[in-house]
């Protein structure tokens, strides 16, 4: 092609195309009028239009009639099948080779490297974000995206990321042609023609292309009616155009381009740029029995029981949970100082294995209507099935696993029903506890901001940073178990800083610092930052803490400490409870177990996650990272070993 791919609004581009694009010539309209569309809007499809070749154009309103018209569709075609148990719920099936993120074929492009990664260690190959020149990523375009839609409909998908309105939320547009992509994307984000309202009056919004790259008629066999291209699958983010473009999957965060992509990765680099944050993060409310309510943000790594927490069931009686969101939340200061946060989605799309009615009953009452549910097994009674739910349903029960498998619960033994990374794609407003305030356009005031992993030794429980600064490089040091939600295999400990390892969309050094430079406001009311893991084990490979909703007790002593109450005391490594202050009245847990702590463990920790944090983000790691390191190092060192 004569041009990038991506300068639709450059101004040689607008004054050629000013008379072509709004016509559209060839290219007939299914649905809506494009001449109605604002003017920028008309651009960025019409400039794709040329490239793509849709077959035609659906401009989508996010309505009941035609979720009911493409799901019709879809039904017809085999893509998606009805579970009759239910309300208005699907299955559907993918290829077997496009089931996971796929972050080794994502990548961040702009001019310059290092303002998307940082400067490895040489040597080291970088995690932290694949960097991928202009230059390279055209070539990569311009092999894959000229003619990817002929004899397919391109779906033109106006959204909002947080209420429609809010000045917290940002618009986006998706252009795909994937009905699936259409539907779920109408669960997890705000799908209405209002947005064109908006974008008239602020004149900007996020550009996100997808195709799942099979122009018709498709040259290979297609598997469960899903068309994909895995052997050229790629994913392109390109911050400083605020534009995402994928290619070859259909697959949750690769398709759905509001998720990680967006929301994360595009938005992460806008908040960099306007001072605010977006992180992998819940935001739930904790009310106590005395009816003080307040609000956490918590980061957990994909898998870890983010869902779980943020619909948490209170063990202790008189507490209540209410959930605001499960992954993201986007959060900035208001002009008192207080951190306020949104979750931008309006879905949720959980994993599905481990989800039950005693981890998670919230979330099943939540998905029992209007739901899609992908890679996960049916049973002959028109019912869902995954791993997790064996006690909760007839052993005879005769499922059809995700590849297709004919057996009975009893008669699973170790074969997998559903698909580790099977998912669930739900309305939050249908969630029990969903907070009245979950879609309020100032936010929710946060109190606390928590990270955790799933690792097996030798953190406690619960802590507390000593500082904001402490609070990052616990933050930057968190490690966890690898999960099925990325194309990774087997429970390797992978670092994953801030929770953010696979969705950073610009370099980690300077989103540390971002992180840094809030303690230099002395106006802002900052949170304090916690550190929990659910996950440790004994010697004998046993949890030393029952988890669930008896998470509550620690949430408890953390909210008592935003209170300010003398309930904890200072260890090496932060500030522990107090002997006795954490309520375990009912449960049977010792106490040593859950908070001693292992000087060879800690030492060797301290010092392999600095060689990571030095190899992985080198001149760009600000120096109090490293500066905290050092010192809890030598607190570590001269602690006792008793």
């Amino acid at each position: 092609m004569a041009m990038p791919l991506w300068n639709e609004h450059d101004e040689s581009y607008k004054e050629i195309h000013e008379i072509i694009v709004p016509h559209l010539g060839h290219i007939p309209i299914g649905k809506g009028d494009f001449h109605r569309l604002p003017r920028d809007v008309r651009h960025f499809i019409g400039h794709w239009v040329d490239i793509l070749n849709p077959r035609t154009i659906y401009i989508c309103d996010g309505s009941d009639d035609e979720a009911h018209e493409i799901i019709s569709k879809l039904e017809e075609r085999g893509t998606l099948h009805k579970l009759r148990k239910y309300e208005n719920n699907y299955i559907c099936r993918t290829d077997p080779k496009d089931v996971a993120r796929v972050e080794s074929k994502t990548y961040i492009s702009t001019e310059d490297q290092y303002m998307s990664v940082p400067h490895v260690k040489e040597g080291t190959k970088g995690i932290l974000g694949q960097w991928e020149s202009p230059e390279v990523l055209n070539k990569d375009l311009e092999e894959r995206m000229p003619g990817c839609m002929t004899g397919r409909t391109m779906y033109v998908i106006p959204f909002s990321m947080g209420p429609v309105g809010s000045p917290l939320s940002k618009i986006g547009i998706e252009l795909t042609d994937s009905s699936y992509v259409v539907l779920s994307m109408r669960i997890m984000t705000r799908v209405t023609s209002e947005i064109w309202n908006v974008i008239r009056d602020h004149h900007e919004f996020v550009k996100c292309v997808h195709s799942v790259g099979c122009p018709r008629p498709v040259k290979w066999k297609v598997i469960n009616h899903w068309p994909c291209n895995p052997e050229k699958t790629l994913i392109a983010h390109l911050p400083d155009k605020r534009m995402v473009i994928s290619y070859g999957s259909g697959y949750g965060g690769n398709s759905l381009l509001g998720k990680k992509c967006f929301a994360l990765r595009i938005a992460g680099r806008i908040a960099y740029d306007e001072g605010w944050m977006a992180e992998h993060m819940l935001i739930m409310s904790v009310t106590n029995p005395q009816g003080v309510e307040k609000f956490i943000a918590a980061a957990f790594p994909s898998a870890c029981g983010k869902t779980n927490m943020a619909m948490l069931e209170p063990s202790l009686p008189g507490w209540k949970v209410q959930v605001v969101g499960d992954d993201i939340a986007w959060m900035r200061f208001d002009k008192n100082g207080v951190l306020r946060g949104i979750n931008p989605e309006r879905g949720f799309f959980g994993v599905a294995p481990g989800t039950n009615y005693k981890t998670n009953p919230n979330a099943m009452k939540t998905l029992l209507r209007n739901s899609i549910m992908t890679n996960i097994a049916e049973g002959d009674d028109g019912s869902f099935f995954w791993e997790g739910m064996e006690k909760e349903v007839d052993p005879d029960l005769m499922l059809t696993s995700w590849l297709g498998e004919r057996f009975t619960v009893k008669e699973k033994g170790d074969r997998k029903a559903a698909h580790p990374n099977s998912r669930f794609c739900c309305p939050a407003e249908q969630c029990p506890i969903i907070h009245p305030k979950w879609e309020d356009p100032e936010g929710v005031p946060i109190s606390a901001l928590i990270f955790g992993g799933r690792r097996p030794e030798g953190i406690p429980v619960v802590m507390e940073s000593f500082d904001w600064k402490h609070g990052v490089m616990l933050g930057a040091s968190l490690k966890s178990e690898a999960t099925a939600a990325a194309e990774f295999k087997g429970k390797v400990i992978m670092h994953d800083p801030m929770a953010m390892r696979p969705f950073m969309g610009y370099n980690f050094g300077k989103y540390l610092q971002h992180w840094l430079d809030f303690e230099d406001k002395p106006d802002l009311k900052l949170p304090k930052i916690f550190h929990v893991k659910w996950f440790r084990l004994d010697e004998q490979g046993k949890f030393v803490w029952p988890g669930f909703g008896e998470n509550i007790r620690a949430i408890d002593w953390m909210l008592r400490r935003c209170d300010g109450e003398d309930i904890a005391e200072p260890s090496p490594i932060g500030l522990l409870p107090k002997k006795g202050s954490l309520n375990l009245d009912g449960i049977n847990t010792d106490w040593n177990k859950m908070f001693n702590l292992p000087k060879d463990y800690l030492l060797g920790d301290i010092e392999e996650t600095r060689k990571f944090l030095q190899e992985q983000t080198g001149t760009d790691l600000p120096k109090e990272i490293l500066n905290q390191l050092s010192k809890q190092e030598e607190r570590i060192k001269t602690m006792s070993t008793k």
